[in-house]
């Protein structure tokens, strides 16, 4: 849209607001009720361009501001908007070269089965140090890789690795780690995650049983119709699933019944402050005692000390995993601390 006549700011942001609302209500095609949203970019001349090009460049950056922070918004454009995207187009680049290059490694948490002290798993976690900038958290770049669509890349690699690795614990003699996996919502919406699993699998011959995926709410609710037969097939092969970070997604229970899971990670943002915040307690007592009438696992992320571990046994969590054990280690690491555990 280009508007001729604003006298200032507040000018545009009426106009903005009047879209916004326009499109929002209702409207009606082949007798099927629709409802759509919209985001908005304002660049104002000459604050933000001299020329139309320049005008349409920084507005399209403000808008993508504007789907960043929720959807049906507006923003104006800020000049440090651009050095974001500047910013964002490097570790796209980077990713691309992180994946070439061999960058990435995987790091893995110790899982625990909480009454006997006993590992019983580890978590895979991607990590990231670029040559120049350092370590980057996955924070910052997965959701990068999520938007661009290079998480598919990422994917297929976190699972070709973890395959290779648990098949490489196994025939060191640790045969009973079952590895767990995230998935991201982004690479179910592609027809490939199914024969990327399977591959993996039959490159490190592992046996399905041996790792496990965890998925998200999320993806729980919005891939509902195309997830379960695929989630069907890779069951049938002896895969496992979880549900990742529960209690902080849509918690529809509808799809514990319908997705037959086998574990609940019940999120740390509860776990943490399961000793000082009375209804942080209660929300993980409800959790236990929801999914253990649905006959699934429980598995605490973020145990950190040992009063929250006892109160995770008293409260009848089976499994957990934190700081209070170990953080995520690299392979080797790992297979030692598993050893030096088992011996003591």
């Amino acid at each position: 849209m280009v508007l001729g006549g604003l006298t200032d700011r507040e000018s545009a942001m009426t106009t903005a607001v009047k879209v916004i609302e326009m499109l929002s209500s209702p409207f009606e095609v082949s007798g099927l009720e629709m409802l759509v949203t919209c985001s908005l970019g304002i660049a104002l001349y000459p604050d933000d361009g001299l020329d139309f090009d320049t005008l349409l460049k920084n507005a399209d950056v403000a808008m993508y501001r504007a789907k960043d922070s929720g959807r049906n918004a507006f923003r104006f454009y800020q000049t440090e908007m651009l050095g974001e995207v500047v910013d964002v187009l490097h570790l796209m680049s980077g990713i691309r070269s992180a994946l070439t290059r061999g960058e990435f490694r995987l790091h893995y948490q110790p899982q625990y089965e909480l009454k006997t002290g006993r590992i019983i798993g580890a978590e895979a976690l991607i990590r990231w140090r670029h040559p120049d900038l350092g370590f980057i958290p996955p924070s910052k770049f997965i959701p990068i890789a999520e938007r661009s669509g290079l998480i598919h890349g990422i994917g297929a690699w976190v699972l070709k690795e973890a395959c290779g690795q648990a098949k490489q614990w196994q025939e060191a003699g640790l045969r009973h780690l079952v590895v767990s996996v995230n998935v991201s919502p982004v690479q179910f919406r592609r027809d490939e995650i199914e024969r990327e699993v399977t591959d993996a699998l039959l490159a490190a011959k592992l046996s399905p049983n041996s790792i496990e995926l965890e998925l998200t709410e999320s993806l729980m609710i919005a891939e509902a119709s195309h997830l379960g037969p695929v989630l069907d097939r890779l069951r049938d092969l002896g895969v496992r699933f979880s549900i990742d970070d529960f209690g902080t997604g849509y918690c529809n229970l509808g799809y514990l019944r319908r997705f037959d899971v086998e574990r609940l990670k019940i999120d740390q943002s509860f776990v943490r402050h399961t000793m000082e915040d009375p209804n942080a307690e209660r929300i993980v007592r409800a959790i236990i005692e929801m999914a253990h009438i649905l006959n699934l696992e429980l598995v605490a992320e973020g145990v950190e000390d040992q009063p929250t571990l006892n109160r995770l046994i008293e409260l009848g969590c089976e499994f957990g995993q934190g700081f209070h054990w170990s953080p995520a280690l690299p392979a080797d690491e790992l297979f030692d601390f598993v050893r030096n555990h088992q011996i003591a």
